[in-house]
């Protein structure tokens, strides 16, 4: 007796719906994940723009002229800027709320810093 091989309607159906929703939490949750690998990138060219010498106000500034060129909504003044070993240290931190639905909405922490990789 040969058995019948393939997909069910229902499968397929329940699958595409999945398939569906991950897609589109992929494209919410995507610009923001974008937006901190920026706001990454642009503190530490902002460091390596003013040397080590830089008071906090011209670390900032660099960091504002970055942001502007980037298009970011995030400021200068959500930066934590201090010294650590005579290097100097920009560290972040935010949260991101994505609404998905209705009243269900997806919450992410992002920190970073300059001493990470």
């Amino acid at each position: 007796m040969k058995h019948q091989r393939g997909v069910a309607l229902s499968g397929l159906l329940f699958w595409s719906i999945v398939l569906v929703l991950v897609a589109v939490l992929g494209m919410k949750v995507a610009p923001t994940v974008i937006e901190y690998y920026k706001i990454k990138k642009d503190c530490k060219g902002a460091v390596a723009q003013v040397g080590k010498d830089a008071t906090v106000a011209d670390v900032k500034r660099a960091f504002d002229r970055f942001a502007e060129i980037d298009m970011l909504d995030f400021k200068a003044d959500q930066l934590d800027i201090s010294k650590e070993g005579g290097q100097i240290v920009v560290s972040f931190a935010y949260e991101k709320r994505i609404p998905l639905f209705a009243n269900v909405s997806l919450l992410i922490d992002y920190q970073g810093s300059t001493l990470e990789r």
